[in-house]
């Protein structure tokens, strides 16, 4: 069953809990690409009614992360290479204005929690599970677009990095180092530690274009 977790706003619903839940399955593709998603069954794994589980299921969908046919059901969404060039081009423009904001507008506490971050990040290397090395990328993210203080930014960038991630783990075990692109993040999250607003722009522009380089070389 999944336990309640606490924000500073108090109890999270179980409806985003399950969001939460599935939208982490999608990205990491533990539920496949056109497999076919039995809103029962997932409610009964998770411990839940099928309300918050149909509930997510439509924020799911308006994430394109599944699609649903009369009739027919709902299914994940194919995994298509071809937006990869889309998905970029508005990273590139959008994870720079997010690290800058956060270099300027992080509390000392975040701060602090980016440096630990980054010493955290430090300690990896090749032979740790790819899969577990993405959900850290997806975690690190994400600490950095709440760090912008912006929550409309917050919520465009993580629907994009979740495409990006998507498409990512179809490629994830031709790449040569997945170790190696997460560790790009240890500088960019010290330069936002330090309030080094250009150079944490200029790091999260290359961090994104080395993505893409990346997936296009093992295609």
């Amino acid at each position: 069953m999944l336990d309640n977790q606490l924000t500073a706003g108090g109890e999270i619903s179980l409806a985003e809990q399950a969001y939460r839940h599935l939208r982490d399955k999608l990205i990491m593709l533990d539920i496949r690409p056109g497999e076919a998603i039995n809103d029962g069954r997932l409610a009964a794994e998770m411990g839940i009614g099928r309300t918050p589980v149909r509930e997510a299921l439509k924020r799911l969908e308006s994430d394109h992360l599944v699609i649903s046919y009369p009739r027919r059901g709902t299914f994940a969404t194919i995994v298509d290479i071809t937006e990869l060039a889309d998905v970029s081009e508005l990273r590139e423009t959008l994870e720079p204005l997010a690290a800058r904001r956060a270099a300027k507008a992080a509390s000392p506490a975040v701060r602090e929690e980016l440096r630990d971050t980054a010493a955290a990040i430090a300690t990896m290397d090749a032979t740790d599970d790819p899969y577990a090395l993405m959900r850290y990328d997806m975690k690190v993210h994400r600490l950095i677009y709440r760090a912008a203080g912006n929550a409309h930014l917050e919520d465009v960038l993580i629907r994009y990095d979740n495409l990006a991630t998507r498409i990512w783990c179809m490629v994830l075990e031709k790449v040569p180092s997945v170790a190696g692109h997460i560790s790009e993040h240890i500088e960019l999250l010290q330069a936002i530690a330090d309030g080094d607003s250009e150079r944490a722009g200029k790091l999260a522009f290359d961090h994104v274009s080395s993505f893409e380089e990346a997936i296009r070389s093992v295609l």
